[in-house]
């Protein structure tokens, strides 16, 4: 028997659709009914790919006596946090105050009659161990103290909501003003520490970090650290490490250990999106290690093969668990991904599994569970009889070569994966729903990388998906976050808004910029964005529409970097780039607010917004190059941080280009050298 998210088009809802928890999704008639009969509520926030929301779902949410008691005493609700981040925001954020750590799965109780959170917590075992109660215990003792401890619980409330609330209108001045240069630089350090190897727990890819590192390196701060030998590092650790799939190109979530070898094995699209427009600024920048080019190149194979839909726009993510046969009640982590020593003597030839333990790691006693996650020893090329070893694994796993393999469908639930016929492995199920800004970040990534390598094919991939979302994402007027299936769902969010201009600016200036289409696009969105999400009083964009917000106790604009850019950061960054492609000075005043309303903030906790910084430094150093198409192509390859890129066919006689430093223009170029010299003195002007 199945309850109500049977119905939903979220897979990670679905997921939970045979609990037999009384599930409700996310809705007003939920919220009534929960103030109505006086049952606190519990919300139980995670996404499908998430390995410990799997576990959890498997255990407590399973068990009679732990649903039972739930539906007696709370009610409660079930969010995918991809279809709701707003909500998600504030609840991690109030997790994060009760235990200062966040986590999925999210689960906390709220309070009916104002949606206050009382209680949060990540996973709860069934029983009780790993140091942590068992779920039912919680329930019992949490149900006690919302009847018994009226007072308590009242100011325990008062508290937090304080708390969001100051947070929310980012209560608190800096102590004093600094300085541009002094400012940029104290955020370019703060990342750039951030990035530098650490010696325990989980390596991150952590790429608006790592953006800013880089963009940092032309300025030639005097640091204790070596920019460019970090942002370098990160750039091999992404590329050599088990963090990317040597055999089917992608990348996974992050690595369990410092070392970059063991991942979490789910592939999310925001970070491949990312990972791949930071190695092509890598080798923008002139560091062209061929490992960059070879996982970029597996990476967009991987996303036409397994990731992209018939009409183009881009999955949002592979689970990490997967199935070893077709009986087995409860997946695998990384089964799809991983090799016994004894498969890898059988497939390879002795020259071949020599080699292979030349250049990765691998033993017969392996690196996880008994088993081998390939990662790279060296950079530099592969061999040719190495490549052939990895096309061996591939055709393992898949059932056929690469060459011969395009497309491979994918399995959109369990169900689906375990009673396919599958040629090769069975594959992790991957949710097939698209979201509009994890499709931007893919977009920019694409853009970026065909202006880097000069592959224009990686921009027509780009460009397909973002004519599919402009083309289908807009319902009376409106842009929408998801699309399920061609059915557009979710009103868009400032993280959609703000990273979809970015990937239509990019398309704009990577690929003949002469053409206006994809930047009169970004400026008609910008509109909208604006009318529904900017706030008049405190400068900065709300999370959430005007009209899409009557279910939060407060409307956040964020600020803070986490897995993906926060949308502010973007958003003000957009803005300084629309300002020097339309001559509108209106832009530039709106990214000066921003950047105002966000100031303590950078001076507070610079180790929280990379891309405000990364904003700032487009604000004090935006440049704009005028020149004709043939010299702005020259250009495209180059790493160029903050530059803006126009076509223009009246320049001055005996002149190359003109280069344009925010309001002024400086003497026109009368060669590319000397435009070159400007534009480098141009971006440190700050």
């Amino acid at each position: 028997m199945t309850n109500r998210l049977a119905q939903a088009q979220s897979l990670y809802l679905r997921k939970h659709a045979e609990n037999p928890i009384d599930w409700w999704p996310w809705c007003d008639e939920a919220l009534a009914t929960a103030k109505t009969e006086n049952k606190p509520i519990f919300v139980s926030i995670g996404y499908s790919s998430c390995h410990w929301c799997t576990v959890m779902e498997g255990e407590a949410f399973s068990d009679l006596a732990v649903a039972e008691y739930l539906n007696a005493n709370f009610l409660p609700i079930k969010v995918d946090r991809e279809e709701r981040p707003d909500i998600d925001s504030i609840y991690m954020q109030a997790l994060q105050m009760m235990s200062g750590q966040g986590g999925w799965p999210l689960n906390v109780f709220l309070s009916p009659e104002d949606l206050v959170p009382f209680y949060a917590g990540t996973y709860f075992p069934l029983e009780p161990r790993y140091n942590r109660p068992g779920f039912l215990q919680v329930l019992q003792a949490l149900r006690r103290y919302y009847d018994t401890e009226k007072e308590d619980l009242q100011q325990r409330k008062a508290v937090i909501a304080e708390s969001l609330l100051k947070s929310a209108v980012l209560q608190g001045e800096a102590t004093q003003q600094a300085q541009t240069q002094e400012l940029l630089q104290r955020g370019w350090e703060t990342s750039t520490g951030i990035l530098t190897p650490n010696q325990y727990g989980n390596s991150f890819p952590m790429i608006p970090y790592a953006e800013l590192a880089l963009q940092g390196t032309r300025c030639q701060f005097e640091s204790r650290y070596d920019g460019q030998q970090v942002c370098l590092q990160r750039g091999l650790d992404l590329a050599l490490g088990g963090i990317y799939d040597h055999v089917a190109g992608g990348f996974h979530r992050y690595t369990v250990d410092p070392t970059w070898t063991v991942p979490h094995f789910e592939k999310m699209l925001y970070d491949n999106g990312q990972i791949v427009e930071y190695l092509a600024n890598l080798w923008s920048a002139g560091i062209q290690e061929p490992a960059f080019a070879r996982a970029v190149s597996g990476t967009v194979q991987w996303l036409q093969r397994e990731m992209t839909a018939p009409t183009g726009y881009f999955y949002a993510a592979q689970d990490a668990d997967s199935f070893t046969h077709p009986g087995e009640r409860e997946p695998e982590e990384g089964a799809f991904y991983v090799w016994s020593y004894a498969e890898l003597e059988q497939l390879l030839t002795p020259t071949e599994l020599t080699e292979l333990q030349q250049q990765f790691t691998v033993t017969p006693n392996g690196n996880f569970e008994g088993k081998n996650v390939l990662q790279r020893r060296n950079a530099g090329e592969l061999s040719t009889n190495l490549e052939v070893a990895l096309d061996k694994l591939f055709a393992v796993r898949y059932g056929s070569l690469p060459d011969a393999l395009p497309t491979f469908p994918p399995a959109r639930d369990n169900q689906e994966a375990k009673t396919t016929d599958w040629p090769g492995r069975i594959p992790a199920v991957t949710d097939t729903k698209m979201i509009v800004a994890w499709n931007s970040l893919m977009i920019s990534g694409l853009a970026r990388a065909a202006a880097a390598f000069q592959l224009p094919e990686y921009w027509e991939v780009g460009a397909k998906a973002a004519e599919f979302v402009y083309s289908h994402q807009f319902v009376a007027g409106r842009f929408h976050r998801l699309n399920y299936e061609g059915q557009p769902a979710v009103l868009a969010q400032s993280e959609d808004y703000a990273l979809f201009i970015k990937a239509l600016l990019d398309l704009h200036q990577t690929q003949n910029p002469q053409n206006s289409l994809w930047l009169e696009r970004a400026i008609a969105l910008q509109t909208e964005f604006h009318q529904f999400l900017w706030s008049v009083e405190l400068g900065g964009y709300f999370n959430a529409a005007s009209d899409a917000s009557q279910d939060l106790i407060v409307r956040e604009r964020s600020y803070a970097d986490n897995a993906t850019p926060s949308a502010n950061g973007v958003a003000i960054a957009n803005l300084v780039r629309l300002s020097l492609l339309t001559d509108d000075l209106h832009y530039l005043d709106l990214a000066e607010q921003g950047l105002k309303a966000f100031n303590s903030i950078m001076q507070q906790a610079p180790q929280a917004c990379p891309s405000l910084f990364t904003a700032l430094d487009w604000y004090h150093n935006c440049t704009l190059i005028r020149s004709t198409t043939e010299q702005i192509n020259s250009l495209l390859p180059k790493y160029l941080p903050t530059v803006a890129l126009s076509v223009v066919s009246n320049l001055p006689a005996d002149s190359v280009g003109l280069v344009c430093q925010g309001l002024k223009c400086l003497p026109a170029a009368g060669s590319l050298e000397q435009l070159l010299q400007q534009v480098q003195q141009s971006q440190n002007r700050a």
